[in-house]
């Protein structure tokens, strides 16, 4: 430990935050310079209040601040920023309409002469990306047109600043790759040599064993422990974190999948998914693994309808046997709505709810013919069903009326998981469905994939978490530059052998270890029209 680390910068004493009720209850801490304080919990424990009062996001209903001794009450995030204390939050707050460059350098825009100079911009934010191995990115990009992952990288870079005193990051890997992740460990020991403190909030516990010095964990608003991470095990930081023992799910096993339910057949759009052949098959969970803007969204995407396919065939089958084709890919999310395909996205913010409405529309939303007669919603069947659905869930919430905004993201995954249970899909696809949600709400969806699953339901889900894929599929697929690369058997797999997958080339080589690997697709090719 060096001196610096002894030094306290940041000191919170009795904080507190109330709404209709506490959220945040009589926490007091103290962050060290040059050391990693990891802030860990449960959806709903209050880390997110807690490090948005730090940032001046949320002001506090009570308590005191220092910082580096001098009292600090930021009344707004840039309050907050001026004083060198920054926030990688989930929620990316980046200007999607403006370029990569103009976002990392937003605050210096224009100079003082009243000029942009591009040249000199697009420089120094090389130079911000480079920072974290993302040199890849051009700075000229609009950040519309990058995936999550990289704008999450994007975000992070843009707080990667010099005059940084304190830096909160939000549960910064959960859209980032093995290698984008290892890049991000490599700045934050950067910092922590400079002296920074950093707040690292998580739930991924095997992160804070490689980058913590300290751990906190905050139950229901409380601050239930503070202790040094080493010699911590994971199972004790969970037992602290939900008061109760949580069985990790070990991985399943290897099921006889039965008929395939959903193929496509040389699906393509543009540059971005070149002709993957597919299978989905009753009671089969099959997950795709690949690096950040190899198109495993964008797959998923087509096979959903949301994005229109330019080549390629989907068929849904019945009975082992093609019932429904759609050439060159499902006109429209409602037409495979209808087909019995059902998606939980990847940004549910933004895609897969409606904030300001209560959990009683969203849960519901997805077969309104279910509570329907004559045109008209029957309201006591809605609320029936709804209240059938945060049950099995368990949903916490006030009631279901509580607008899906005010719950935490374990709960607003939640949500999106009852409307396609309500719709009772044939085919399930899920875009990296866990990030962001705690062990506990993990444990609890990771149970209602296995009975959908018994149920004879199929299951594709895109993953950037490789032990999340090998404990929950029967086969992985690895995508790579718009190509499905290769498809490997459970039993068959290492993380090793899907990593050299993943870096595969453009001209979708399959992984170093070729015997490892089974044909893409081992089905009768339905034709489709490519043209």
């Amino acid at each position: 430990m060096n001196d610096n680390r002894a030094q306290p910068v940041l000191t919170l004493s009795t904080m507190g935050k109330d709404y209709a009720a506490p959220v945040l209850d009589d926490v007091s801490l103290v962050l060290n310079a040059g050391e990693v304080l990891a802030l860990t919990g449960e959806n709903g424990a209050g880390k997110s209040t807690l490090s948005k009062i730090v940032c001046g996001l949320v002001q506090p209903t009570r308590g005191q601040m220092l910082l580096d001794g001098k009292p600090f009450a930021p009344g707004s995030r840039r309050d907050a920023e001026r004083l060198g204390v920054r926030m990688v939050m989930q929620e990316l707050g980046l200007v999607t309409t403006l370029s990569v460059a103009e976002n990392l350098l937003l605050d210096r825009l224009p100079n003082k002469t009243g000029w942009i100079r591009r040249g000199k911009l697009h420089e120094l934010a090389a130079r911000q990306l480079a920072k974290i191995g993302m040199q890849n990115i051009d700075p000229a990009t609009p950040v519309a047109r990058l995936g999550i992952g990289q704008q999450q990288m994007v975000e992070i870079a843009r707080n990667l600043q010099d005059d940084t005193r304190v830096l909160v990051l939000d549960e910064p890997t959960a859209m980032l790759t093995p290698r984008e992740t290892s890049h991000l460990f490599e700045q934050i020991d950067l910092l922590k040599a400079r002296g920074v403190a950093i707040v690292y909030v998580s739930h991924r516990l095997e992160e804070l064993q490689r980058i913590a010095d300290r751990v906190a964990v905050l139950r229901d608003g409380r601050l239930v422990d503070v202790r040094a991470m080493a010699g911590v095990r994971e199972s004790e930081l969970v037992q602290r974190m939900v008061g109760r023992a949580v069985h990790e799910h070990e991985g399943r096993e290897r099921r006889t999948a039965g008929p395939v339910l959903l193929s496509a057949r040389g699906i393509g759009r543009a540059q971005v998914v070149r002709d993957v052949d597919i299978d989905l098959r009753a009671g089969e969970v099959m997950g795709l693994a690949g690096l950040v803007g190899s198109g495993r969204t964008e797959l998923v995407r087509l096979l959903f309808g949301a994005d229109r396919a330019d080549r390629g065939e989907i068929t849904l089958h019945e009975n082992g046997q093609p019932a429904q084709h759609a050439r060159k890919g499902w006109r429209s999310p409602m037409q495979a709505i209808r087909a019995g395909i059902g998606l939980v996205t990847e940004d549910r913010k933004s895609q897969g709810l409606l904030l300001t409405q209560s959990i009683r529309v969203n849960a519901t939303l997805s077969d309104l013919g279910a509570i329907s007669h004559a045109g008209w919603l029957q309201r006591a069947k809605e609320r029936g069903i709804a209240q059938k659905l945060v049950e099995l869930l368990r949903i916490r919430s006030r009631s279901i009326e509580q607008p899906v905004a005010t719950l935490s993201g374990g709960n607003q995954q939640k949500v999106v998981f009852a409307r396609w249970l309500h719709r009772e899909c044939k085919v399930l696809l899920l875009d990296e469905p866990t990030r962001g949600v705690d062990v506990g709400a993990r444990a609890d969806l990771y149970a209602e994939l296995d009975r959908m699953t018994d149920a004879g339901k199929a299951l594709l889900m895109v993953s950037s978490d490789l032990r999340e894929l090998m404990a929950m599929c029967d086969r992985i697929g690895v995508m790579s530059a718009g190509r499905l690369v290769a498809v490997f058997e459970r039993g068959e797999w290492t993380e090793q052998s899907l990593l050299a997958a993943a870096f595969s080339d453009a001209a979708g080589r399959a992984a170093n270890n070729p015997p490892t690997a089974s044909p893409v697709s081992d089905s009768t090719p339905v034709t489709a029209d490519t043209q």
